[in-house]
């Protein structure tokens, strides 16, 4: 019984960040050694990035709060505001992500109703708030008060799997099952002047977003569901983290981890590609690639490691480029742009990755189904 992916939709908010703008607010900010100015430099210039969104309307150079929480337009200054502070500015706009990606989900599916949904998985690493974001889908999109829910908290960038892979659990337990995943970073919440080189990079990399995704056995179009598989890796324990600090959550992200990545990616497919032996699965008989985009450096070895075109990558370096590291969600949005990629045919394959505290790899084999591209 095949399991579809039927859907992914996407949501960010509304304040657009230039890469170039935000490199020149960090580095104006005072106490910079002239390391962290080197850093920072070279951090966002060679970052990949041209756009993100935040939720945080202080960045708004247009239209600017009149008592900002986290940046000053006047005084160029970014301020610290407490753990709690901005726990609060994430329960003040997590919701619109995770309700407005989740409808979007619901309303490209127009044989699915309300009533249809069985389970909702919410996944968020950027926040903590209960009642939380699956009892608010369920509100908001007048689902049964009985469905299922589940929330994935402070996994990271690799969650979408998890989720994605309790969700085809829960269609291969009940054939009738249709489970909503809704992934929602807030990441920008926690930026903050620093030398500290892992911070520096944090501030250049990550960004906010969300994405949804409808998983069913009831028919449909999409991809099919194929397998996943996690891998640890043998060392990178101390190379990607993420902690709560007394001034907002603390990104450990070594510039080890792309070696890492590159010595074990090999590996970490060969479980993957054992569970679907039918045709033989193999790195070069793959059409499609969704990486999920941590870092340039991370796609610049991944591609090379497994020998993958320009063209493979293009989906994983375009999200990079305009949206930024939106953690969990990210790699959503780049299978999304494989699923609306007008030349992507039905019967193709599908490899998609993640990388995450541990260091954990997540992989997911998937099928395009009829109606692709």
């Amino acid at each position: 019984m095949p399991v579809m992916l039927r859907t992914i939709q996407t949501a960010v908010p509304e304040t657009l960040l230039r890469q170039d703008e935000v490199r020149d607010v960090f580095a104006l900010q005072p106490g910079l050694t002239r390391l962290g100015q080197r850093l920072i430099a070279t951090s966002f210039d060679s970052s990949a990035i041209n756009t993100r969104y935040s939720c945080v309307k202080d960045f708004d150079t247009q239209n600017p709060p009149a008592s900002p929480l986290f940046y000053d337009a006047g005084t160029q200054q970014l301020h610290s505001p407490s753990t709690a502070t901005r726990n609060r500015e994430y329960v003040a706009h997590a919701p619109a992500l995770f309700i407005g990606a989740a409808q979007k989900a619901l309303d490209a599916c127009p044989d699915l109703a309300p009533a249809d949904i069985t389970h909702v998985i919410t996944v968020s690493c950027t926040g903590f708030y209960n009642p939380g974001p699956d009892y608010q889908i369920v509100r908001a999109l007048g689902l049964k008060p009985n469905t299922v829910r589940h929330h994935l908290g402070f996994m990271g960038c690799y969650a979408a799997f998890p989720a994605l892979r309790a969700a085809k659990d829960f269609c291969l337990a009940d054939p009738h099952a249709t489970v909503l995943v809704v992934c929602a970073e807030l990441c920008t919440l926690h930026v903050h002047s620093s030398n500290d080189p892992d911070t520096i990079m944090g501030s250049a990399l990550f960004a906010d977003g969300a994405a949804a995704a409808i998983v069913t056995a009831r028919g449909g179009g999409g991809m099919i569901m194929d397998a996943f598989e996690t891998v640890l890796t043998p060392v990178g324990e101390d190379a990607m983290a993420w902690n709560i600090g007394d001034e907002g959550f603390e990104m450990v992200l070594g510039t080890y981890v792309p070696h890492i990545i590159d010595d074990h990616i090999s590996g970490a497919l060969e479980p993957l590609f054992a569970k679907v032996t039918t045709p033989e699965t193999t790195v070069s008989k793959i059409k499609h690639w969704g990486i999920h985009p941590g870092g340039r450096a991370i796609l610049d070895r991944v591609q090379k490691r497994l020998e993958l075109s320009d063209t493979q990558l293009a989906p994983a370096r375009k999200v990079l480029a305009e949206y930024g590291n939106m953690s969990s969600a990210t790699v959503l949005f780049v299978l999304k742009e494989i699923m609306d990629d007008q030349q992507a045919s039905s019967g193709e394959r599908v490899c998609a990755m993640a990388f995450g505290p541990g260091l954990t790899v997540e992989t997911g084999l998937f099928t395009l189904g009829q109606g692709a591209g």
